[in-house]
């Protein structure tokens, strides 16, 4: 079963691991993005993110989990980005996929994850603790 959304409700990781276990599966990769105190390419500490999205977000996230699921061996796939203004240790982003073995569920989790921040249009203000921020991902 899949799952894809992009919304501003804490993210679940549980409940992406419970939408992609079935008993066919084997192996289940889970990828936890969250909020980091730093970024190396800016100088002093990171306070905080805020995520803002196109309108058609949560419709390329449904094109990307559903390309994903449609792989040979993909048993389930669930993708969730979050929006609004996220603290550090926050999660942003969970990404589950199921497969019958770990190889697999590790690979398309991993390449899901690398689309999701290629492709999504989904955009972040890092904040950081003196009150400055920037864009990241504008291009």
């Amino acid at each position: 079963m899949s799952l894809a959304r992009v919304a501003p409700a804490p993210i679940s990781v549980d409940a992406h691991h419970a939408r992609v276990s079935v008993p066919a599966a084997g192996a289940v990769s889970v990828f936890v993005g969250q909020v980091r105190d730093h970024d190396p390419s800016v100088q002093g500490p990171v306070a905080a993110l805020e995520y803002s999205a196109h309108p058609d977000a949560e419709a390329v996230l449904e094109r990307l989990v559903t390309a994903a699921e449609g792989r040979p061996g993909v048993l389930g796939v669930a993708a969730t980005h979050r929006l609004g203004r996220l603290e550090v240790g926050e999660i942003a982003v969970v990404v589950a996929v199921s497969t019958s073995h770990r190889r697999l569920a590790f690979e398309v989790c991993a390449e899901l994850v690398e689309t999701i921040k290629r492709e999504l249009p989904v955009w972040k203000r890092e904040i950081l603790a003196d009150g400055t921020h920037h864009w990241v991902g504008l291009a």
